[in-house]
């Protein structure tokens, strides 16, 4: 496309509970923008920018998130979706009850008890009645899950190391800085919605 820049985003998005049902879907977007021609808001920024820059970041989360998850499959046989209730379990000390999961790693409680049921065949977690009420099932790891965690662990810190491996610390630092003031502008910015709305109903 004669004078244009033209984005070829490959936007991934995932179902983080791979284990029940697998990706969601992906999909391939074209965006094209006329150098001379994008929508300038009064102030002189270029509206599209921000567009931009999502895109982008949808797309470097798609590219290292998908070799996180085949790197976990070739050498562990484990899941993204396993590994990361194993991570919020480490730091639960009295372990989580299954609402708690859903809403630390944002899926469905259906999801979470598919994943659960695999960690339990395995024998790296737990699921016991709280003793306050039996009605609420509390999830903990075994030695064997932390072991297996930690092992995991170690091997995902190094492939994250690997994957930024083109940017100083500097840059790394100032990219995590960007990022904590785009998720302090994104949460200013979103209304709280009512529970019906937040079910698509």
């Amino acid at each position: 496309m004669s004078g244009s820049v033209a984005a070829r985003i490959c936007v991934g998005l995932r179902n983080r509970a791979d284990d029940a049902r697998g990706d969601a879907w992906a999909g391939v977007w074209d965006l094209g923008e006329e150098d001379r021609g994008a929508p300038v808001e009064a102030e002189g920024r270029d509206t599209r920018t921000a567009v931009r820059a999502w895109l982008r970041l949808l797309t470097c989360t798609t590219l290292i998130e998908n070799e996180i998850r085949s790197r976990l499959r070739e050498q562990f046989d484990f899941t993204l979706p396993r590994f990361d209730l194993l991570a919020q379990l480490d730091k639960a000390e009295d372990g989580l009850v299954l609402g708690e999961a859903s809403k630390l790693l944002m899926v469905s409680a259906g999801n979470v008890t598919a994943v659960v049921e695999k960690l339990l065949a395995s024998g790296y977690i737990t699921r016991q009645p709280s003793p306050t009420d039996r009605r609420v099932q509390i999830i903990r790891l075994t030695h064997a899950g932390r072991a297996a965690f930690r092992t995991m662990a170690e091997a995902h810190h190094g492939w994250v190391e690997e994957l930024f491996a083109g940017l100083s610390d500097d840059e790394t630092t100032t990219l995590t800085d960007s990022l904590a003031r785009l998720k302090r502008s994104a949460q200013s910015r979103i209304e709280p919605r009512e529970p019906s709305r937040r079910r698509g109903a």
